[in-house]
């Protein structure tokens, strides 16, 4: 299996790359990623579009083993394997990926920037509400990042509440951020770091006391850098998941994707996938998008 996404050519502008062969010129910030083929519009069909071009464009991150990008520009990771297998299916042979911050991800995808999200953007209710989720791929769980002996003894979102002076580390619009606001933790007690290494620096730093990170995110930093401990799960941090998000408009590629990836999902590949990411394929076994899309935030 061939898990990269498109690395012929990498445009790097604003805190965006791009991927692909099919894109020309240099990228100097989002709106002006270049917008032909499959993102003429919402009104158009998509999953036509993208099989007649014969490439897609996605919209994702820089956060293992969710996606992954390396030094050359390969973009791998568990969403964007799977989309990228799916989308083969769908007869859709190129996947371009833009990268971009969490927080600009559903915008750039209602500006028609890229054409569908697969990052590990966690379902909660404000965002599907904005977004056609496909059935989840993957389902995780929260853990803190702390110094070594974790000195202040944090295991639960209570544990921040519970002591105005602790400051935690997270991603602006991501998950975790949502479970803070969701369970009223100060602003004042939030730490907004840029990414994982960021977070761990905010730590170094004493100016986060944690870091609030997907479990298996934590582990993949952990590989290269020993300076920290990692809790168990959240207890108190809601079950998360994901899958990929599509436009509101983008119904005829919403269901055909769902119909492929179930039946993707049936085979030994997804299952290579998830293991070869550190997911277990069994945990997403009956979890649906309208269970997750339930998770307040």
């Amino acid at each position: 299996m061939t898990s990269n996404i498109s690395r012929r050519s990498v445009l790097r502008g604003a805190g965006v790359a791009v991927l692909g062969a099919s894109v020309a010129g240099w990228v100097t910030s989002c709106s002006s990623v270049p917008v032909g083929g499959a993102a003429t519009g919402a009104t158009s069909n998509l999953l036509d579009t993208a099989k007649t071009q014969g490439f897609i464009r996605v919209g994702i991150a820089n956060e293992p083993p969710y996606t992954q990008v390396s030094p050359d520009g390969n973009v791998t990771g568990c969403e964007p394997d799977v989309l990228r297998a799916v989308c083969k299916r769908l007869g859709i042979d190129e996947v371009q990926g833009i990268i971009t911050p969490y927080e600009s991800m559903i915008p750039g995808l209602n500006a028609n920037r890229w054409d569908v999200i697969a990052a590990g953007l966690f379902m909660k209710e404000s965002r599907c509400g904005q977004v056609l989720y496909s059935e989840p791929v993957i389902v995780s769980t929260e853990s803190f990042a702390t110094p070594k002996g974790n000195p202040k003894g944090i295991l639960t979102v209570a544990d921040i509440i519970a002591d105005p002076s602790l400051r935690v580390a997270v991603l602006p619009g991501g998950f975790e951020e949502g479970v803070l606001k969701t369970a009223n933790v100060p602003a004042g007690q939030q730490v907004k770091v840029n990414d994982g290494r960021s977070g761990l620096e905010a730590l170094t730093a004493n100016r986060a006391d944690a870091f609030m990170l997907p479990t298996l995110s934590l582990k993949s930093l952990a590989e290269n850098d020993t300076s920290f401990d990692i809790t168990e799960p959240v207890e108190d941090a809601p079950r998360t998941g994901s899958g990929a998000a599509f436009r509101q408009a983008d119904t005829a590629f919403h269901e055909a994707y769902n119909k492929e990836l179930a039946a993707f999902k049936a085979t030994p590949e997804f299952a290579e996938i998830l293991d070869k990411w550190g997911f277990d394929p069994t945990v997403v076994e009956g979890v649906t998008s309208a269970e997750l899309c339930k998770t307040a935030g």
